[in-house]
């Protein structure tokens, strides 16, 4: 019987697509052993140049690690620099974003034959197809994650993903629909929708779209909870909020992502909305759900960034948001900030952040001091023993710590929140 051992290298997405992989190879007898496998599986990452780096070293210390092993690598990173790879690195297998489900036929053609075979790599990643992976599953202990959609289509001037991705492209309703049903009949407690631009689904299908696609799975028996990974706030319809509203099996949870609150610095990313449209819809979403938690993604840094640009992001943050993903600006090669001039010193990146991540923090103990000594539902995703409590999140995403002697990983437990209960973000 043959062994294998998985490596992933960035986002959810990865990781979902690389459980996709695995669960294939399991198919044909595979089994996993991280410790003597017969062949290592690594899914690259090329968000920033530091990825592309841990990419490279990652193969490199596999093929220490294991010289006898086959190893397979794809990925964003090994779709534009499979030449490299296959010519410096020279693993067996080079798979990139596309084709992913060919790579257990390689491997047993290549464990069989004993030599190595060629991956197929397509060149224009804007061409793809969304590839149907089969039912599978990320998790997280009791929180599952499921993939709708590939691909973006926004090009935002810092980010490479569209050139390794390629276009914005969603699965099929009836195969996210299966795959849903199957993770409630495996225990899930809680499904979250994940993708590269997740409330883009539907745009390339018809008559359907992520709204409503929300709500097939909100009606699905057995489905306790539902949340949403990420979405763009022009994404917000009122279909969707009405099902906030609603049901009470979606996550009172959105996390918009932001980059940036100067309209000046929003041009130059190419977001396609203005400061005073973000705030407007945010105060309406708050309005509408009030006790709604919004969270966002926050790039500090960018070329020619003023201290007055980073004090519009700064307030427009303290008026909207509940919690900060905070990111000093990388430069990408490839994409067309990182030609930009007016790149701002390391220095003034890391104060600016500093403040950023201090605001988060208030931000979310405020919020989270309105739910002090209420009772509040939280599910309970892993055991702590050294600490004898329970720790999960709420509907809200609050994340909670509960004292208690045994483990209550799956289950959803009500209690009155205390202070010394809540986890710092």
């Amino acid at each position: 019987m043959k062994k294998y051992k998985t490596l992933n290298i960035g986002c959810k997405v990865n990781a979902y697509e690389l459980n996709a992989v695995a669960s294939l190879l399991q198919q044909e007898g595979f089994i996993e052993d991280n410790d003597n496998p017969d062949v290592i599986i690594i899914n690259t990452c090329s968000v920033t140049a530091i990825a592309d780096q841990k990419s490279r070293q990652h193969i490199r210390k596999m093929q220490n690690n294991h010289p006898h092993a086959i190893i397979a690598v794809m990925g964003c990173y090994a779709q534009e620099n499979h030449q490299f790879i296959k010519e410096e690195i020279k693993p067996d297998i080079v798979i990139g974003t596309s084709h992913r489900k060919e790579i257990v036929a390689l491997i047993i053609e290549t464990l069989n034959a004993g030599k190595v075979k060629e991956g197929v790599i397509e060149n224009n990643p804007r061409s793809f197809a969304y590839e149907e992976l089969g039912i599978a599953s990320f998790s997280e202990n009791v929180r599952a994650y499921l993939k709708i959609q590939d691909g973006c289509n926004n090009f935002c001037t810092y980010c490479i993903v569209p050139y390794r991705r390629g276009k914005m492209r969603s699965r099929e309703k009836v195969n996210v629909i299966k795959e849903a049903e199957y993770l409630i009949a495996q225990g899930y407690q809680e499904i979250i929708l994940t993708g590269i631009h997740v409330g883009g689904y539907g745009q390339d299908l018809i008559d359907t779209s992520f709204s409503s696609l929300v709500e097939q799975l909100l009606a699905l028996p057995g489905l306790k909870s539902l949340r949403i990974s990420s979405i763009e706030e022009s994404e917000i319809d009122d279909h969707l909020i009405k099902l906030l509203i609603e049901k009470p099996n979606l996550a009172k949870h959105l996390h918009i992502p932001l980059q940036s609150g100067s309209n000046h610095i929003l041009k130059l990313m190419n977001r396609k909305y203005t400061r005073e449209k973000f705030i407007k819809r945010i105060k309406e979403i708050k309005a509408q759900v009030p006790d709604i938690m919004i969270s966002s993604d926050v790039i500090v840094g960018f070329p020619k960034e003023s201290e007055q640009d980073f004090m519009d992001t700064y307030n427009l943050c303290a008026e909207c948001f509940d919690m900060l993903h905070v990111f000093p600006y990388s430069v990408r090669p490839g994409t067309l900030a990182a030609t930009m001039e007016g790149q701002i010193p390391t220095d003034i990146k890391k104060a600016r952040s500093k403040r950023l991540i201090q605001l988060s923090k208030i931000l979310y103990e405020n919020y989270a001091s309105r739910y002090l000594n209420k009772p509040i539902t939280v599910l309970i995703e892993k055991y702590s023993s050294k600490e004898n409590a329970n720790i999960g999140h709420t509907s809200n995403y609050l994340e909670v710590k509960i004292p208690n002697k045994e483990s209550k990983v799956g289950e959803f437990i009500t209690v009155i929140l205390q202070k010394d209960m809540l986890l710092s973000n």
